[in-house]
């Protein structure tokens, strides 16, 4: 009886050998997706910034999801970047501005925000992460621990020591200064990132899943275009429509110094930017364009995700500002944001509100980490692109707040306006202050299109505006909207300057 048993026994072990190994070698494969993440500096989506971009638009966008109302939550690059890494608002991770005492890329940053920042939580899940381009502006500077300091969570670091450069820059590569010229061929950064990133990718385990994080200059200023692209756009202006040229008589004080209308001078230096931007643009459609047929090589194009966006807006020449973003308005706080993947229908639309804090929970939920295990002010917005992958709801409210930077002494360039100001463009137009701080409530839920503002000034300016009637936010409805309209917004921005986790989500 024994005998039998046993042979009854081998004999199925014999029938389920096959279903066995062929379960194990499905589970061998499957591994969770791979994710990159393409974030530029300062593309504006209102303006036109995304309009030299066709390649990818029609191999991210086209073959995935466009959000066409994606915000930052602080129009500036130190701010705004802290909030895609640590998924929170500028309140909850302390970064002000793009100075290391407003906390950018300080010890107190790195300490605390950066070492629980979303690349940690990738890391813990096994995924080969890897960096290149701008990080964070006072990043690689003495007072903030030296290009010695690599934030963890990182198998491969290669990143730019302070503010967008193309040329003549450094780099921390691992922890190492890595000094660059003005070779094309060796140094132009848009391409340096692209082609490391290549390399990891060849020399990467597959065994694995993989996270790139891909930060190219482009468009910031010095808007240095490869030498292919300079003649590229000759006869492009900046758009004229909208608030363009147009007097800010009912804004904030600092909108309302700039000479209106513009002179000939400004015109043709916010022009030339424009063009320029543009040009250093091409660069970064061929860094998609390459990833793409890259993944495509080496069979992982179906398993990854791509996400592309920026840190901010920009502006060129709305209500008489010559170039900049740091400003409330739409031109600043809305960003691109396209998305492919698994589980993506190509050539969606999405009109929800996404926001840079939603990146890093939505990469941490494709990777398979308990979103309520994390810190987060930030929602998932996997179920948007893919629904069958989740459940989730669309906010109805956010935040966006910024802290004002301001030099103490008078621009000698603009002695006119006084201490307190900076960015002082030409024709002594000053695009910041001390005192251009401010917090506002964005309402964008489809019965209602609202912006309510509130400076911490000496007048406790406020600005309000109905963008369902009023899209390019020409008119301050504060006077004549209804107080109790005007009470409620107020209410909702005092809980999301206050809120922290789940409670940033839940107010009503």
């Amino acid at each position: 009886m024994a005998g039998r048993r046993t042979a009854a026994r081998g004999g199925l072990t014999a029938l389920l050998l096959p279903l066995l190994l062929t379960c194990c070698v499905r589970c061998a494969r499957s591994k969770p997706s791979n994710i990159i993440l393409i974030l530029t500096d300062d593309q504006d989506v209102d303006l036109g910034g995304m309009t030299p971009m066709k390649k990818t638009k029609a191999l991210i966008g086209g073959a995935g999801a466009t959000f066409v109302n994606a915000f930052t939550v602080a129009p500036l690059c130190c701010p705004s970047r802290s909030s895609v890494l640590s998924g929170r608002y500028p309140h909850n991770h302390a970064v002000r501005n793009n100075s290391l005492s407003g906390n950018c890329s300080s010890p107190l940053w790195q300490k605390g925000p950066e070492a629980v920042a979303f690349p940690v939580h990738l890391s813990k899940q096994k995924y080969q992460t890897f960096f290149a381009g701008k990080y964070l502006n006072q990043y690689g500077k003495k007072d903030g621990g030296d290009v010695g300091h690599v934030p963890l969570g990182w198998d491969q670091w290669h990143a730019l020591v302070g503010n967008s450069q193309y040329y003549n820059y450094t780099l921390s590569v691992n922890g190492k200064e890595e000094k660059h010229g003005d070779s094309y061929e060796k140094d132009y950064l848009t391409d340096l990132i692209t082609n490391r990133s290549l390399s990891f990718l060849d020399n990467r385990s597959p065994q694995h899943p993989f996270f790139l994080m891909l930060c190219p200059p482009a468009p910031h200023s010095p808007w240095t275009a490869a030498p292919q692209y300079q003649k590229e756009f000759g006869h492009v202006t900046a758009p004229r429509d909208g608030s363009f040229n147009k007097p800010g008589k009912d804004k904030h004080w600092l909108l309302r110094q700039p000479v209106n209308p513009m002179p000939n001078s400004s015109l043709s230096f916010l022009d030339d930017a424009y063009r320029k931007r543009w040009q250093t643009l091409l660069s970064v459609d061929d860094m998609v364009e390459t990833l793409v047929k890259k993944l495509e090589s080496v069979k992982e194009l179906d398993n990854t995700y791509i996400f592309y966006t920026s840190d901010n807006g920009y502006h060129t020449g709305q209500f008489s500002l010559p170039i900049d973003k740091r400003q409330l308005y739409e031109f600043d706080i809305r960003v691109p944001l396209m998305v492919r993947g698994p589980g993506i229908k190509p050539n969606q639309t999405l009109q929800a509100p996404v926001l840079n804090i939603d990146l890093a929970p939505t990469m941490l939920d494709i990777s398979g980490v308990n979103l309520s295990s994390v810190n987060m002010d930030g929602q998932s917005f996997l179920s948007q692109m893919a629904p069958s992958l989740r459940n989730g709801t669309a906010r109805p409210f956010f935040l966006v707040e910024y802290t004002g930077e301001g030099h103490p002494t008078t621009d000698p360039a603009c002695p006119k306006l006084g201490p307190g100001l900076s960015q002082c463009f030409p024709d002594c137009v000053c695009e910041d202050a001390y005192n251009n701080t401010y917090a506002c409530v964005r309402t964008l839920d489809g019965q209602s299109n609202l912006q309510y503002c509130e400076f911490a000034d000496s007048e406790s300016f406020v600005e309000m505006y109905n963008l369902a009637s009023d899209p390019h936010q020409l008119e301050n409805i504060v006077k004549k909207v209804d107080p109790t309209v005007l009470q409620t917004m107020n209410q909702r921005l005092i809980k999301l300057q206050s809120c922290e986790g789940d409670s940033c989500r839940d107010v009503k």
